[in-house]
């Protein structure tokens, strides 16, 4: 058994130069500098054969139980044995101090050069303890916050063994039939690389050594978000002028902020699958950008192009998919199974074979595994930072601000703690599952705190009725369930109740795995028959709390136009019904705003606040403009759209343009209401004509702000030529003169509005 190399590194050069294992041990380990990192994987690479520098392009899903014995199944032996001989780069989804300490000895003890692992998995909102889905992360507009909920799942993760986490994902899309808009940050490409900045910072820290840090990875590199009707994995038709000012900006947001690693996506951009396109990956990303991490595919999307008609066999996936850039393969066999033939038979060039070596040699140095490869197996750590006191602490407080009040009819909210008969209607009301959502890979199910349990908590006059079932069964697939469309024999309980209650708050919404990937819908109302139970209930009893729990944008216009308070919880994770129950009850004052927009109907679909006008904008009083003949252009709830239990006016907007290069926006912000709250005071711009046109109105700033009753405060804006400015076709960034409008308010649709030159 060879020993590790953090021993090795305690040996003189004298004996390190004794043996090649020893040699190599001594170019490897004590890292310092950059400068010193490039000149160990310079010697590194020097000593490594063709077939190990492939090996380190490699990730395999975890293929057997590392405490026990070897496998015998081909598959994982296969893995196996490739692992023993350094053709192993990556794992994921093996967690566990045990477990990955394990693979790590064998990676570290048994092949030639002792390279360690990286250990991956999806870490997408909390590890045990389990924030809101990201989306609802997003309606917070706290990046302080959403940096803290990253920064825990990091410390958990970190505990159990993982150094790299598949998030976050940027990808921007204005289709909420999209599953996946539950796994980002919305519709806006300014809000969007703001959050996903506050994540690569919680998730990789000030340290990346250090054991409670892991390597981050943007993805999906790019306009998978905008997948065609909405349905994964579909192709995306998108314009330059789209993917230059819509989609590309949060990935260069990340790349600027050193996220270690980029995902590429699944699907097809301008005819060519993501996983081989030169253009995104080898002229933007590590052209362009000068990136230095690496990239990894998705899971399988290089096999993929066989599919998509790109490829016609694994071997040429694998040529196509190195050449572009791709420098890791997730799960497709094609580099360790074609690559060294490749280069030997001249199809490949080595060069390139090394570049991706380098990358993510450069990642695991940052990481600090050739200093200590079992930095992350802490036995201690794993006992003590799982469910930490302060970690819980933070997912109370990021659930309560993630939530948007959409309606609030004769201030129905916040209710008193003295309020008699409450009923409390609906399935989701008693779920200690679904608002964990989904990509809770690692959650212990069930442990949710139910709304049911919230609201007990603070009030002793509460009554419970489930209504009709929800979900019937499980399906054959994991973590799938079916809706109820069919029994209505709850219904008839839910009336009764409400009939003698004096307010009911009603749960309704999606399961938790109704979205996420693979779950697209071409419907976005209430599934099954809460809609039925909802209409019921109202005829019984208009007095109604609708509380929403979704991990998408719905259509629920007929609950805008009759139900007097509807607020949007969203998926809020484990301590739901405490964060429910305390803005409810008045205890936190809801200051969420719509990270997305939400139609009125299906037929709206896609839609975002940012569109272009075009010629005929109307509105006119004839048929020829831009216009449904059966539905108005306006959303249901606009993009930055929340209420609060106070009130907000802003006035006093300044413009001052004396210095161009930093143009200052203030306005003055005054509660006017009987509570103290937070508001989102948002800031947009309008190019009102330039080179390529521009959107109606676009986001550049936002500042999130707590008032108490009475006060009022100044709130300034710079603005500078990254603001103002915007790319051509040809990914040139041009800032024109001419005017601009301001507007600042509280969301995309209400503010007060200035204009200034940019000469």
């Amino acid at each position: 058994m060879k020993k590790n190399i953090a021993s090795l590194f305690l040996l003189s050069l004298a004996l390190l130069s004794c043996t090649q294992k020893k040699e190599t041990s001594s170019v490897i380990s004590g890292t310092t500098s950059p400068d010193s990192i490039e000149i160990k994987i310079t010697a590194l690479l020097q000593k490594m054969t063709l077939e190990e520098k492939i090996g380190q392009m490699n990730q395999y899903n975890g293929f057997w139980d590392a405490t026990g014995p070897a496998p015998s199944e081909k598959n994982a032996k296969n893995k196996y044995e490739h692992l023993k001989k350094g053709l192993v780069g990556a794992v994921l989804n093996v967690t566990g101090v045990e477990k990955v300490r394990k693979l790590q000895e064998m990676a570290v003890n048994e092949t030639r050069l002792g390279i360690p692992l990286l250990f991956g998995f999806d870490v997408i909102h909390g590890y045990k303890t389990i924030t809101p889905i990201p989306l609802a992360e997003a309606a917070s507009w706290d990046l302080s916050l959403i940096e803290k909920s990253a920064r825990i799942a990091a410390e958990e993760a970190s505990a159990v063994g993982i150094n790299w986490t598949f998030a976050p994902m940027v990808d921007i899309s204005r289709d909420a039939r999209w599953g996946r808009v539950m796994e980002g940050a919305g519709e806006d490409t300014y809000l969007g690389s703001k959050i996903g900045i506050a994540r690569i910072k919680g998730f990789q820290g000030n340290d990346l050594s250090a054991n409670n840090t892991i390597a981050a990875c943007v993805k999906h590199f790019a306009g998978y978000g905008f997948a065609e009707s909405g349905k994964d994995y579909n192709t995306a038709d998108i314009s330059l002028s789209t993917l230059y000012n819509v989609i590309l900006p949060p990935f260069k947001a990340a790349v600027d902020n050193n996220v270690q690693t980029v995902m590429n996506s699944f699907n097809v951009v301008d005819g060519i699958p993501a996983t081989a396109n030169s253009f995104l990956q080898r002229d933007i990303l590590k052209g362009k950008w000068n990136y230095k991490g690496f990239v990894v595919s998705d899971w399988g999307s290089g096999l993929e192009m066989i599919d998509h008609g790109y490829a016609k066999d694994l071997k040429q996936v694998a040529e196509l998919s190195a050449k572009a850039g791709s420098d890791m393969d997730m799960e497709s066999y094609a580099y360790v199974a074609h690559l060294k033939q490749l280069v030997e038979s001249g199809k490949v060039d080595e060069k390139l074979i090394d570049d991706a070596v380098r990358r993510i040699l450069r990642v695991k140095f940052e990481l600090g595994l050739f200093d200590d490869p079992y930095r992350y197996c802490n036995l201690q750590n794993e006992k003590t930072k799982i469910y930490a006191p302060e970690h819980m602490a933070v997912a109370l407080d990021i659930a309560r601000k993630s939530m948007v009040l959409l309606k609030n009819e004769k201030q129905i909210l916040p209710l008193s703690k003295t309020q008699k008969n409450i009923a409390v209607i609906g399935a989701l009301a008693n779920d200690k599952s679904s608002p964990l959502g989904n990509w809770r890979l690692a959650a212990d199910d069930n442990n949710a705190i139910t709304v049911l349990e919230g609201l007990q908590k603070l009030s002793t006059n509460v009554s419970f009725a489930r209504g009709v079932n929800f979900v019937t069964e499980k399906t054959s697939f994991p973590n799938e369930v079916q809706i109820n469309e069919t029994d209505t024999s709850g219904i008839g309980e839910a009336v009764a109740l409400a009939k003698k209650s004096d307010i009911i708050i009603m749960v309704l919404g999606e399961h938790g795995m109704q979205s996420g990937e693979g779950r697209s819908r071409s419907r976005l109302d209430l599934p099954g028959l809460q809609q039925q139970m909802l209409e019921a209930v109202y005829a019984a009893n208009k007095n109604i709390v609708l509380v929403l729990m979704n991990g998408r944008p719905l259509a629920v216009t007929w609950a805008a136009e009759n139900i007097p308070a509807i607020l949007e919880a969203w998926q809020p994770g484990m301590l739901s019904g405490d964060a429910i129950a305390q803005v409810l009850f008045g205890e936190y004052n809801p200051s969420g705003k719509l990270p997305m927009t939400f139609p009125r109907s299906v037929g709206q679909v896609p839609i975002y606040y940012n569109h272009y006008s075009t010629g005929r904008p109307g509105p006119k009083k004839e048929v020829f403009w831009s216009h449904y003949t059966d539905e108005t252009n306006k959303p249901l709830y606009p993009f930055g759209y929340g209420l609060s239990y106070t009130s907000f006016q802003y006035s006093n907007l300044k413009i001052d343009d004396g210095d161009q290069s930093k143009i200052k926006v203030s306005v003055l912000v005054k509660n006017k209401g009987k509570f103290s709250g937070e508001e989102v005071v948002q800031l947009y711009i309008r190019d009102k004509a330039a080179s390529v046109v521009r959107p109606l109105k676009e986001l550049k700033g936002f500042e999130k702000i707590n008032l108490s009753i009475g006060e009022a405060k100044q709130v300034d804006f710079l603005l500078t030529d990254a603001e103002l400015g915007f790319y051509n076709s040809t990914g040139q960034f041009l800032v024109e003169p001419g005017d601009f409008e301001i507007m600042v308010g509280s969301s995309s649709e209400k503010g007060i509005s200035g204009v200034f030159n940019k000469k």
